[in-house]
């Protein structure tokens, strides 16, 4: 590679640079009870600090990577930083922006202090004498480096998989010092499954002839242990859709089979190729003590629950999952979500669609690249709510019929008058936030949202507006009871399949429920079943029979006595008609094209 093939949207050419932070005379004291001296750290930087020092990006790197996250290192490099597609002049982690840093974290095998350094004590590598470490000694090696930088507070800390977990740390740890943790397909602990994939990885290296109680540097190495622990790891990153596109039962270079033990389908050469590549830049003892450190993370354990760790955090959140990965699973994610907003915090969630497994925090640039860009945005420089970034113009362009349907409501208007100043409002099937939006400007309310489209969490998340991603038919256990004095359901109420399970919850969490929905029994529709014996099709309901999200055909007087059998009051009722914002006084189960309800427990 020459210099001029390097891209324009890259930060070029950078350097590893390496720093002292832990003198011999005041060791590191590490959560399991040794010292540790001296530590040196390897970094990277990208971009420049600006005058008021509030535009620090840290990126946490996963088990393999290191701190080379973008760029090359020589203009013959012909191997670019391991998120180079996420961080660089106009990316998802723009450098023109933000200045960017990356540290190889401790027990890593690319310049920072690790079991294989050379203990002071012996002279020779540590091996198995290096001290056991946690997530939570390299986020306290990563604050030392920072405190060596002169970043006096960060805009985000940024991090995928075991970098995701150091999220999580930097936010509980340092919850005045970090403005944005975003947590990529992780977890605040891992199940028994992780530890076990883990477990087997260890004892692979472990077992190999020629690890010599990890003191095997100079004598060979320990690479066949390493390249099985590999193998077995990656195929935990991948999704069984991706591996069957990928390789299915393909052969690698022949068409019959050999009837030997040698490698011939092409998923066994590809995990083969894996292994011999990972043992040619990565370390055997490392993979020991950064796996034992992700297997004793805990934020349950070490805060009692979820909830209390999470309790003194002052962090926007944003938690972001892959529909196809099983190793951190987005059931893990929503955990992490709902914990954080059973505490009231300001979290935001989206499940990516991807077939791309755990590998996809990797292989998503352009998705999560605009997620990770509009969440950035919005926290840099929060008075842009009602301009929001480019990524969500360019999601408006990509809208559904239903969506645009759903998007040119007349009852914004009217919803916002029937609501207090500086309320709390929950408001579910929120679509862009547009009404949200709107209530925090004119009313000062505190307002989040749940919707399903994951473009239009996009558009939300632009907005600076609380997200998070779910069928309401799940339920909101995570809500307290009465959290909130306003629960918005607009426009959504003959789309979902158990309305009665669904507005006892919204009941529950609001101390008012406001609903609207389009009045199926309005004389134009009636007319058109008569006189054409065919479904109705009008404004309000723009839809064929065959693709019209609405499964529920319901009047007013159904409305009324679905909220009699379930002893709801209702409060105001406002029936609406075209554009007009002045309610129908005349027979409106009849002549109301829409209706917009207040209702509350008797």
């Amino acid at each position: 590679m020459v210099m001029a093939e390097i891209d324009e949207n890259s930060v070029g050419i950078v350097q590893t640079k390496s720093v002292r932070l832990v003198e011999s005379d005041e060791p590191l004291q590490l959560e399991c009870g040794k010292t540790l001296t001296p530590i040196d750290v390897a970094y990277e930087t990208y971009g420049q600090l600006n005058e008021t020092g509030d535009n620090a990006i840290l990126i946490c790197h996963a088990l393999s990577g290191d701190a080379h996250v973008a760029g090359y290192h020589s203009p013959d490099d012909r191997k670019q930083g391991w998120w180079d597609n996420m961080v660089g002049p106009g990316k998802g982690i723009d450098t023109n922006k933000y200045f960017v840093i990356c540290s190889n974290f401790l027990g890593g095998c690319s310049g920072t202090t690790g079991p294989s350094s050379i203990n002071p004590q012996t002279g020779k590598s540590y091996g198995l004498d290096f001290p056991i470490i946690t997530i939570a000694d390299m986020v306290k090696v990563q604050k030392l480096l920072l405190n060596n930088l002169r970043i006096k507070e960060l805009l985000a800390v940024i991090g995928g998989s075991i970098g995701g977990m150091q999220v999580l740390q930097w936010a509980v740890s340092y919850p005045n010092f970090v403005k944005a943790a975003i947590a990529v397909a992780t977890t605040s602990h891992l199940g028994a499954q992780s530890i076990a994939f883990d477990a087997v990885g260890r004892n692979a290296i472990l077992a190999d002839a020629n690890f010599t109680n990890g003191q095997y540097h100079g004598k060979g190495g320990s690479d066949r242990g390493l390249a099985i622990a590999r193998m077995i790891g990656h195929v935990t990153y991948l999704s069984e859709q991706g591996m069957r596109e990928k390789f299915g039962r393909k052969l690698r270079s022949a068409e019959q089979y050999s009837y030997d033990f040698n490698s011939e389908f092409a998923v066994e050469t590809y995990l083969d190729y894996q292994g011999q590549t990972f043992v040619e830049r990565f370390d055997a003892n490392s993979y020991l003590y950064i796996t034992k450190a992700a297997d004793y993370f805990d934020l349950q354990k070490d805060y009692g629950s979820l909830t209390n760790a999470f309790a003194n955090t002052r962090s926007r959140f944003l938690i972001i999952s892959f529909t196809s990965d099983w190793l951190f699973t987005p059931a893990q994610s929503r955990a992490l979500v709902e914990a954080l907003a059973a505490k009231g915090k300001d979290v935001s969630y989206c499940d990516i669609a991807s077939p791309y497994g755990h590998d996809a925090f990797l292989l998503e640039p352009e998705t999560l690249g605009r997620f990770i860009c509009c969440f950035l945005q919005a926290t840099y420089r929060p008075e842009a709510r009602q301009q929001p970034c480019s990524c969500y113009a360019r999601s408006m362009r990509q809208l559904s019929r239903f969506e645009q349907a759903h998007r040119a409501r007349v009852d914004y208007e009217l919803i916002e008058s029937l609501i207090e100043p500086n309320s709390t409002v929950l408001d579910i099937g929120c679509g862009d936030g547009g009404l949200l939006v709107n209530l925090v400007r004119d009313k000062n309310i505190k307002g989040e949202g749940i919707e399903l489209d994951q473009e239009l969490v996009l558009d939300c998340v632009c907005r600076r507006l609380p997200i998070i991603q779910q069928d309401i038919e799940q339920g909101l256990g995570y809500y307290s009871d009465k959290s909130f004095d306003y629960v918005i359901l607009s426009q959504t109420v003959q789309t979902i399949k158990n309305p009665e399970n669904v507005f006892k919850e919204l009941l529950r969490v609001g101390k008012k429920v406001i609903v609207s929905f389009p009045n199926f029994a309005y004389w134009r529709c009636r007319a058109q079943i008569f006189l054409s014996g065919q479904a109705p099709v009008t404004k309000q309901l723009p839809f064929s029979w065959y693709d019209s999200p609405n499964i529920h055909f319901l009047s007013l007087r159904d409305f009324e006595e679905f909220c009699r059998k379930l002893g709801v009051r209702i409060e105001k009722r406002v029936p609406l008609v075209k554009a007009s914002v002045s309610p129908v006084r005349f027979a409106p189960n009849l002549f109301a094209e829409q209706v917009i309800y207040v209702t509350s427990l008797g």
